[in-house]
């Protein structure tokens, strides 16, 4: 069994991870691509940068030019890059995109799409949810089949990073009717393909986002991830993947935001002494420190299970995001009310914390449905 302790391997990398995106990719940056308006939503630069590394690389096999240190390592990834509020497709092309074409694509796919996005050159964006919350059984986007493919027709939302996405994996409903379990395609889709019109949307977190709309999109048979009809399990699996990797991320904004608000504790003094020697503040304070602590091991148990295709994942993971969700909220919110009235402008940014864990609770499912979705999986 493995324990929730890092190898040494595991501990460079991260040490690594937090060097680069303190330095590369600080909170700075992010204020400085919001007040920009900047039109890509992240640096170009970075992103380079990051896939010499080999970090966006980091769920990739060696064959295929990553360096294949799995889930636990791209969590500690992701935990740092939340820490700074780095804003990058890590989610969308390295996490998502590599990690389903690596399980549900065909040789030809994995060949010309998995060193693509290692080497940071193709960006993927994952289109599934059509309604304000998270409800992956309730798709309505068709993809009708004809003689050599399929024609997409439909609308997606909250498309992370679909503005700039080279590649749309996008899940369409080829049999069936919206509820069902099955019937479901993935698809593989190029952004600037006829019929596909892309909307992007700036969110609170001054992050990316997009509205796309399909108006009869031509795919072609070899487009398709996995075997047509039934692309369900391999979408719930990226899906899983994917909020164990948010919940890594709620991890390090929660961390720095604690962090950052016992140091203005020990700093800010009101009649003529640091507030951090409030008794009622300290006893938040401990509070909120434990179930950080809570989260750190539900969190790391979740990858290890992905990294060992433990039967137990699906649970694990939902686990893992629902806690997050939970101590991220308390984290946020107990930061911002610590800071005082300072808390609420924009000069700290401690807010920016808060605007940024919000959405990474709400993708792919926020606590009330991961709750739900663990109790279902225990056989309540």
């Amino acid at each position: 069994m493995t324990g929730l302790v890092l190898n040494e391997e595991q501990q460079m990398l991260k040490d690594t991870a937090r060097r680069f995106f303190s330095e590369r990719a600080p909170v700075s940056q992010l204020r400085r691509l919001r007040d920009e308006r900047d039109a890509t939503g992240f640096s170009r630069d970075l992103w380079r940068a990051m896939a010499d590394m080999g970090l966006v690389g980091t769920l990739i096999d060696e064959a295929y030019g990553g360096t294949g240190f799995g889930h636990v390592g791209m969590g500690l990834v992701v935990e740092e890059a939340g820490r700074n509020l780095s804003a990058s497709p890590l989610l969308s092309t390295a996490v998502l995109g590599a990690s389903l074409v690596q399980y549900a694509g065909t040789d030809s796919h994995k060949q010309s799409l998995l060193p693509a996005i290692a080497d940071g050159s193709r960006l993927t964006a994952l289109a599934v949810d059509e309604r304000p919350r998270h409800a992956p059984r309730q798709i309505e986007t068709r993809a009708q089949a004809t003689g050599d493919g399929f024609i997409l027709s439909g609308r997606k939302i909250n498309v992370i990073d679909g503005h700039v996405a080279d590649t749309l994996i996008v899940a369409a409903r080829s049999a069936g009717a919206p509820g069902d379990a099955d019937g479901l395609s993935l698809l593989l889709v190029d952004r600037e393909a006829p019929g596909v019109t892309v909307e992007r949307t700036f969110m609170v977190d001054s992050r990316n986002a997009a509205i796309v709309t399909f108006d009869g999109v031509q795919v072609p048979d070899d487009a398709v991830l996995g075997l047509p009809g039934q692309g369900r399990e391999p979408l719930q699996r990226a899906l899983d993947i994917g909020n164990a990797h948010l919940a890594a991320e709620l991890l390090g904004i929660a961390l720095e935001a604690f962090e950052r608000t016992v140091k203005y504790l020990q700093e800010r003094k009101q009649f003529g002494v640091t507030i951090g020697s409030f008794q009622g503040l300290q006893h938040r304070a401990a509070h909120l420190f434990s179930e950080l602590e809570l989260v750190k091991s539900v969190v790391l148990k979740a990858l290890q299970a992905l990294d060992e295709g433990d039967d137990r994942a699906p649970e694990l993971v939902s686990l893992a995001k629902a806690k997050a969700c939970e101590v991220a909220e308390l984290a946020t919110n107990e930061g911002v009310q610590m800071h005082g009235g300072m808390g609420m402008t924009d000069e700290f940014d401690i807010g920016l914390f808060l605007k940024r864990a919000r959405p990474v609770q709400q993708l792919f499912g926020d606590y009330r449905y991961h709750a739900d979705r663990y109790a279902g999986l225990r056989g309540y």
